[in-house]
């Protein structure tokens, strides 16, 4: 009889432990920048994005907010899509595009060490998903941040006021405001890989160095300080080069901790907009995060 209870108990066990791999799962979230465009609390809206049924990374959510109104009022509708996917046995990859970015690492400073209850991955129509035992943990599980145009720099054309300057987005956008919003380098140990793109057009020469038409590669490359500065490629003799990697930049300034220049777009090919259809420099993240969030 103890022969059979012993079996029956690692039966028992060995169900638990499949039936818990089983539960676990990988996803990749998706979070816009500014002007929104997909349904909020809606993880299945790519709107802002493209086409959903388009290649993004393993099971792909889109993490929608407005997209204008500021990063504290907004910041809520993120904690809970990553609450939902990225806690308890489940992992995550984060894309975020332009204002996202600053989104992202302002979750991460001022969120990402409190107690999150583990959730179930199953939302409801405000995109809040339901607890699975009642326990809790620190932070979310993040493999990695991979940030399209990434605007946590802030952006001179906010400054001057190209933008609509009634919306408090714009207002958290301002280079010096962004930059004192939180402390960037306190990332909890997570890398943001910085994607830069370089497709100005004349009116962009408000920005400095190179630029996408909405950010500069100060902040599109994650380059630490309190105000933005000129970066440029090898190819321009008239500022100093952003630098691939973590790597200091040419004349010596520094990157913000965990933040790494995936690409830099030296043919000037790409510019800051998706267009409804994964384009520009959402473009090349796609294709990074396609053959590398599985």
């Amino acid at each position: 009889m103890k022969i059979i209870r012993t079996i029956r108990a690692i039966g028992a066990l060995c169900l638990f432990l499949v039936s818990g791999w089983a539960a676990a799962a990988n996803y990749t979230l998706w979070i816009n920048g500014r002007t929104g465009g997909g349904a909020v609390g809606n993880y299945n809206d790519f709107s802002y994005w493209g086409p959903g049924t388009t290649a993004a990374g393993v099971n792909k959510k889109s993490v929608n907010w407005d997209g204008r109104s500021s990063i504290a009022s907004q910041n809520g509708k993120v904690r809970d899509a990553l609450d939902c996917f990225c806690t308890g046995s489940n992992w995550c990859y984060i894309v975020t595009h332009s204002a996202g970015d600053l989104m992202m690492g302002y979750t991460l400073a001022n969120y990402g060490g409190s107690a999150r209850l583990k959730k179930n991955a199953s939302a409801n129509s405000a995109g809040v998903c339901g607890n699975t035992d009642g326990s809790s943990q620190a932070g979310w599980n993040i493999k990695w941040v991979r940030a399209a145009s990434g605007a946590a720099g802030g952006s001179e054309l906010s400054d001057v006021g190209s933008w609509t300057t009634s919306e408090p987005l714009v207002q958290d956008l301002k280079t010096s405001t962004a930059r004192a919003m939180y402390n960037h380098n306190t990332t909890r140990n997570i890398w943001f890989y910085m994607y830069a793109a370089a497709k100005g057009t004349a009116y962009s020469g408000i920005l400095p160095g190179q630029d996408d038409e909405a950010v500069a590669y100060h902040s599109t490359g994650g380059v630490a300080g309190s105000a933005g500065g000129s970066y440029c490629n090898p190819s321009d003799w008239f500022c100093n080069d952003l630098t691939l990697g973590t790597a200091a930049n040419e004349g010596g300034s520094a990157k913000w901790s965990y933040h790494s220049v995936a690409f830099r777009d030296d043919g000037e090919a790409y510019n800051h907009y998706a267009n409804g259809n994964w384009g520009g420099i959402v473009g090349v993240v796609r294709s990074a995060v396609v053959s590398s969030a599985q």
